[in-house]
């Protein structure tokens, strides 16, 4: 007998197959639903609650692994006990990191244009280039704690003016690491700037705490403590104070001076790839020097 192609019984039995098909062998006979009672817990990521700091850009880097465009303004005041007599400097960067892999990272920490205005000092120019990588030698989801070492070089691109551009450059050899519990979080770091040549530039060590808590996605706060001391004197310029993260002066009265500032601020995520971030930074350890206070507005933009 010829079967016609478009018969209901051909069509109620492909279904029946398809149906059977579908259903688990274990729970056919029980008549169980299709879906699994104990479907598999989706992994918790303690990381995407975490931020990237926002005070000390060039040298408080991020230890978790992130590829991301950082377009970054300071606002500076100067100190009026500085030998410029007060003033302020402002700063215009960009920054780039990109994962190479999900443990190490390509890295370009400083560029941009500084401009200080003040009564004995107005100049401007380009700073430094700084560049390298960091790996996440540590990254333990379980415990909620990353350790990453790194390593830049400060080349000696910028402008004299401004004082970049001196001397056989700058190496910058790190740690960063960061400690979760739940949605709180310690991030630090710790580094040598080590210039090639000590007479022009000195030899400091810097070292940065942050402490931050997820309370939603639009209000991230956080406080900061960022510390370089002065490990040597230079012969480049006489000061008793030196130029913080942003300039590295060669002062030759300087060996064992430490200064510091402490900040708050908070971090926005206003896109799920974007975060918004926000701090106001006053210096806290005599002698002062370059530094009253700080405003810094970044944005980390992460593809």
């Amino acid at each position: 007998m010829d079967h016609k192609p478009h018969s209901p019984n051909r069509w109620l039995l492909a279904l029946s197959v398809s149906a059977i098909a579908a259903v688990p062998l274990s729970n056919a006979n029980a008549g169980a639903p299709v879906a699994a009672k104990n479907p598999a817990p989706v992994e918790y990521d303690w990381k995407a609650h975490t931020i990237a700091p926002v005070t000390n850009p060039i040298f408080f880097e991020d230890p978790v692994i992130r590829s991301e465009i950082r377009p970054i303004f300071i606002y500076h005041t100067i100190d009026k006990s500085f030998i410029t007599g007060g003033g302020h400097a402002t700063l215009y960067a960009l920054q780039i990191r990109y994962a190479l892999t999900d443990r190490l990272a390509f890295i370009a920490t400083q560029d941009g244009h500084f401009d200080i205005d003040s009564p004995g000092l107005d100049v401007d120019g380009w700073m430094d280039l700084a560049a390298g990588f960091k790996y996440a030698l540590i990254d333990d989801a379980a415990n909620q704690f990353i350790l990453t070492p790194g390593l830049t070089f400060h080349i000696p691109t910028g402008d004299r003016e401004i004082f970049q551009g001196r001397g056989g450059g700058e190496f910058n050899p790190f740690v960063s690491f960061m400690k979760g519990f739940g949605d709180l979080h310690f991030t630090g770091n710790v580094g040598l700037r080590i210039p090639v040549t000590n007479n022009e530039q000195n030899l400091m060590a810097h070292y940065s705490l942050m402490v931050d808590y997820y309370t939603c996605r639009w209000f991230i706060p956080f406080a900061t403590v960022n510390f370089w001391t002065n490990l040597n004197d230079g012969n480049n310029i006489g000061l008793r104070s030196n130029g913080y993260d942003v300039v590295n002066f060669g002062a030759n009265n300087v060996n064992g001076v430490t200064q510091g500032t402490v900040g708050v601020g908070f971090r926005s995520r206003i896109h799920d790839n974007i975060d918004l971030g926000f701090a106001y930074e006053i210096a806290m350890i005599r002698p002062y020097g370059l530094t009253n206070n700080r405003v810094t507005v970044d944005m980390c933009i992460r593809f």
